[in-house]
């Protein structure tokens, strides 16, 4: 009997240190599988280059010349001999302005000019006369004064109908309205029956688009970066492009004209102008844009944008150490930008490893990381 029991406390002895050795096989490898590894993150390379940007600016685009046709007299418009977007020659007729009142002016100028000179014609006959009988001595010399004066004013009246007519012939030359210049046919606001008059609105406008003008503005840290100098501020500008507002690009490269030579206090901007060339009459003017500027900054380092986070506005980057632990590095860029770029003007050094995928979710600082190279 006392065999038997130390028999079947042999075998709870054993039981017992079995699950012990299991339990304790069971914990190491639960702790083994359970154990992190270090995610893979693409890491990139920091290494010197050339980097090509541009840089966009809202801009509005206006014709050569834009000009507002106006007629010179006052009246009815009797015909409209163009259409809006029509392309005209300088003088080609636009309007034509009632013109009865004004033929009926030109004509009285000139019956009053025949009037005159026909008072002129008596007016010497008088004087000749007068002046004969002076020689002989039967009238005195204040009566032959007088037929002089009255022959001296006979040519006056006469120069002043003959001033009337030019008026009025020009008065009815001015009621066809003429195109100031080449171009394109604005708005026509007014049409036949509506009454013109040179202090009202223009009848339409004539602009000459074979050159275009796209205003812009630019910066005071624009223009220093630039090299604008006060003797010519464009001579260091690079040949600029121009986006439409479908987004596509302008294929004729334009130029910047010209630089205002004084600073808006108020926006701390500069209004500039470029010129782009418009053979088949793409632009209009009023069309909308964005002038693009191409800056170039040779041996420069660049990183993308998405490997950068920003704390309390100072711009950091994950720049893995020789444990491939990423320790957060502060850096100041380029204020332009390709809008995916940065150009790096502090705080990376070439042959920086720098993340740049996982920023702020799978990698935070202290944190290991098995690099792959970046696409």
């Amino acid at each position: 009997m006392k065999s038997k029991v130390l028999t079947l406390t042999s075998l709870a002895a054993l039981l017992g240190l079995g699950m012990s050795l299991l339990s304790s096989c069971g914990g190491k490898n639960a702790g083994a599988q359970g154990a992190p590894s270090a995610p893979e993150i693409a890491v990139m390379t920091v290494d010197p280059g050339d980097a090509e940007f541009q840089s966009a600016y809202p801009a509005t685009v206006k014709g050569k010349t834009d000009i507002a046709s106006r007629p010179q007299v006052t009246g009815f418009i009797t015909a409209v001999h163009v259409d809006e977007g029509q392309r005209v020659r300088q003088g080609q007729p636009l309007f034509t302005i009632d013109q009865v009142q004004f033929q009926a002016a030109v004509d009285q100028a000139e019956a009053n000019v025949n009037s005159a000179r026909s008072a002129v014609s008596t007016a010497e006959i008088t004087e000749q006369n007068k002046k004969r009988l002076l020689e002989k001595n039967i009238i005195s010399e204040t009566e032959w004064q007088l037929a002089a004066n009255q022959l001296a004013q006979a040519r006056a009246a006469l120069a002043q109908a003959q001033a009337a007519l030019v008026t009025a012939r020009k008065n009815l030359t001015y009621t066809v309205v003429t195109a100031p210049s080449d171009g394109v046919v604005g708005t026509i606001p007014s049409r036949e029956g509506s009454l013109a008059s040179p202090s009202g609105s223009p009848l339409t406008t004539i602009s000459d688009i074979s050159d275009v003008y796209a205003y812009f503005s630019l910066s005071e840290r624009d223009l220093l970066e630039l090299g604008a100098d006060g003797a010519n501020p464009t001579a260091t500008f690079p040949a600029v492009k121009l986006q439409l507002a479908d987004g596509s690009i302008y294929p004729l490269e334009g130029r910047v004209a010209t630089v205002s030579g004084v600073i808006d206090n108020s926006t701390g901007a500069a209004s500039a102008r470029a010129i782009f060339p418009n053979p088949d009459g793409r632009l209009r003017s009023g069309n909308t844009g964005q002038v693009i500027i191409p800056r170039s900054t040779p041996g420069a380092l660049t990183i993308p944008q998405r490997a950068t986070y920003e704390v309390q506005d100072l711009r950091y980057v994950f720049v893995l150490n020789d444990s491939n632990v990423a320790v957060g590095t502060p850096i100041t860029v380029a204020p332009y930008s390709d809008g995916q770029t940065f150009v790096v003007t502090s705080g990376l050094n070439p042959g920086d490893r720098v993340v740049v995928e996982g920023v702020g979710t799978i990698v935070r600082p202290g944190v290991a990381v098995t690099p792959k190279e970046a696409n």
